[in-house]
């Protein structure tokens, strides 16, 4: 009896660009036209801008993390792990599953969106005493982190320790960053009625960037009025600084400052997943470079896009202009890619990816919001509207929708509690226990466990 194989496609990554894609090929490929493969530690899609929230508790972890097993035409395989490597020749993906099993996985078409991973650097003491806000288990640490400070600070009579515990510093005045700051602030402020030992006057959260103000994409203006939004909460802003060395009980900024604090948030900037270097291909800033269509030049069936991947950007007019690592880009990307796989198995021709900006939005918590949609420059309540009515448009499925206007809406009427889930328990986890870049292949490792597993095979 003959066997038909069919094509083989193999998703890395289940953040906005993977999902939709994987999505979109469910939709429009035929059961028997091709096996789909998706490739992730986790089976939801975690809907990122949301994450602060999730953190300053206005939002529960399970309202944006949609599961990836809800939809009515759910077929694909997945396999709980992380790409580690790719052999583009060998047509074979290296996976470590969530239990270090290390796996190969053969595709005839690939799509490359693993995403991001924090941005460090060779700063003292950084990965061993700095939380990151990249993931749902970093954003719940964080929270249980700050509710103990106020605990142990309440529960001190040690006024040099109460002060250290009720300090604390965010790094990266970008949008994550900002909007870490602002939820997290008006949690701390709100526990002050809960806490009446606590001085409100030693409650300090500070924000510092290396860059020369906030938020540089929402412009002059726009930056101002998050800047004084933040800065009449009592939070200190300090632009041109960074972090020159960090320890368990103080921080000391660039400009020769010591903090004294045991909370030293970092949300200075991503860069692309380290799994793209594995293949041995150009990149442009870690990014994979590829063309219009989000394929890679020279190798049939490989595609990437997301964060991961620098394409082009049409809509722009300046030359070498790359498409920015924001969730519209990633899921827009998505769908064309699928697309063009799908055009791909059926000999048609591809399409590139042209997309205009929506613009940018920052829920500062409460009222507060400034938002740049279409160009157009609002503030407080509407710029909140706004906000919050583009995430909630932007989740996937309507349990998810519904899930988070039901949080929005008890966290307005009954406000915040100050409840650790005990996800901190007795062991500290940092930033190097969330992120674990060291895990990833070089090409020349790739190439050689390939062909060792190649040779262990049983012959036919």
């Amino acid at each position: 009896m003959d066997t038909v194989t069919r094509p083989r496609i193999l998703v890395v990554g289940a953040g906005f660009a993977g999902v939709e894609c994987v999505r979109r090929l469910e939709r429009k490929l035929a059961p028997d036209e091709a096996d789909v493969t998706l490739v992730t530690p986790y089976s939801y899609q975690l809907y990122l801008p949301l994450l602060p929230q999730v953190a300053s508790g206005v939002l529960t972890p399970q309202s944006i993390a949609v599961s990836l097993r809800r939809s009515r035409r759910y077929r694909t395989r997945i396999i709980p792990g992380g790409a580690i490597g790719v052999d583009l020749k060998a047509k074979v993906c290296v996976v470590q599953t969530i239990t270090d099993k290390v796996v190969d996985e053969p595709y005839d078409y690939i799509v490359l969106a693993p995403g991001s991973v924090t941005r460090t650097f060779d700063i003292p003491g950084l990965i061993d005493h700095a939380y990151g806000m990249k993931t749902l288990a970093e954003a719940a640490y964080v929270r249980d982190h700050v509710i103990s400070q106020l605990d142990l600070a309440d529960a001190s009579d040690d006024p040099g320790e109460r002060a250290a515990r009720l300090q604390f510093v965010v790094v990266g005045g970008g949008y994550a960053g900002t909007e870490t700051t602002a939820c997290l602030q008006r949690l701390t402020h709100a526990a002050l009625r809960r806490y009446p030992r606590l001085d409100p006057a030693l409650i300090k959260w500070h924000l510092i960037d290396i860059a020369p103000q906030l938020m540089p994409e929402l412009g002059d203006k726009l930056g101002r009025s998050a800047q004084q939004i933040l800065r009449r909460r009592g939070i200190d802003i300090s632009l041109g600084v960074s972090i020159a060395k960090a320890g368990a009980r103080e921080v000391t900024f660039t400009d020769g400052r010591v903090v004294p604090t045991h909370t030293l948030i970092w949300t200075a900037g991503v860069v692309a997943s380290p799994l793209m270097a594995t293949l041995g291909a150009d990149t442009v800033r870690g990014r994979l470079a590829v063309t219009a269509e989000m394929t890679l030049p020279g190798h049939d069936g490989v595609f990437a896009l997301g964060d991961a991947a620098a394409v082009p950007d049409r809509a722009e007019h300046e030359e070498g202009a790359v498409c920015p690592p924001t969730a519209q880009h990633a899921s827009r990307q998505g769908r064309q890619v699928a697309d063009n796989v799908i055009a791909t198995l059926r000999n048609q021709p591809l399409s590139p990816y042209v997309h205009h900006d929506l613009g940018l939005v920052v829920d500062l918590g409460g009222r507060d919001a400034v938002s740049k949609p279409l160009g157009v420059e609002l503030r407080g309540l509407p710029a909140q509207a706004v906000a919050r009515g583009y995430h909630w448009s932007a989740l996937r499925t309507n349990v998810a929708k519904t899930r988070v206007l039901t949080n929005w809406l008890l966290n307005a009427i009954g406000g915040d509690d100050f409840v650790r889930t005990g996800f901190q328990a007795r062991r500290p986890a940092k930033l190097k226990d969330f992120e674990y870049t060291n895990t990833y292949l070089t090409p020349d490792q790739v190439r050689a466990h390939v062909a060792g597993r190649a040779l262990d095979s049983p012959a036919d």
